[in-house]
């Protein structure tokens, strides 16, 4: 969870945090490895409602996303019904596309079964890259890719579980928040930070 401090100016950082929100995610958040699960459907319903939107709006939008899936708590979410998704799709407080809403019940649903067999959702998503964040050295914004053979993999195999809006550029974006790859800029001051 973010928390209100304050930004300093002077750093360098990577481009595309130009604003508030935006600053303090990239500053706290964005490539920190995260391994609690409900932190990662979080990122994973996230990352799925910003297909064809910008990182800002959800990043707006996110306070409202906490309390309209149950702060993300699998449990819960698997259990939502037609009733509980007719009323998000009233809540504009969150993105109202019916096919986002129905994937994050669906993929929560596929979450408590891959954490069944895994141990963990952590466990499992976390095997994409052998178990430890890819340092990248990417010198300009330009050089990060979209996609990668990992996110490719990762990709087909949570399709192949039922998981839904996780195309390959989408689990890229998610490794990418997550802390699997490590995608600040070499000049940014969070390149070489663990935490």
């Amino acid at each position: 969870m973010t928390t209100k401090t304050a930004i300093p100016s002077d750093r360098p950082r990577c481009p595309w945090a130009r604003n508030e929100l935006a600053l303090l995610y990239h500053d706290q958040e964005w490539g920190v490895p995260v391994h609690d699960d409900h932190r990662l459907f979080e990122f994973l319903v996230l990352e799925g409602a910003q297909a064809g939107l910008s990182w800002d709006t959800i990043l707006r939008k996110r306070e409202n996303y906490r309390k309209a899936f149950a702060l993300f708590d699998p449990k819960l979410v698997a259990r939502f019904d037609q009733r509980k998704i007719g009323q998000l799709l009233e809540d504009a407080g969150i993105v109202r596309n019916r096919l986002k809403i129905v994937s994050a019940v669906q993929n929560a649903q596929a979450l408590l079964k891959v954490a069944d067999e895994f141990g963990s959702f952590d466990r499992y998503l976390w095997q994409f890259v052998g178990g430890k964040p890819r340092l990248n050295a990417w010198k300009a914004s330009r050089q990060v890719p979209a996609r990668t053979p990992q996110s490719d993999t990762m990709s087909k195999d949570l399709g192949s579980r039922g998981f839904k809006f996780v195309g390959s550029t989408i689990c890229y974006a998610f490794m990418q928040a997550v802390g699997m790859v490590n995608d600040h800029l070499i000049s940014c001051f969070r390149y070489r930070l663990k935490s």
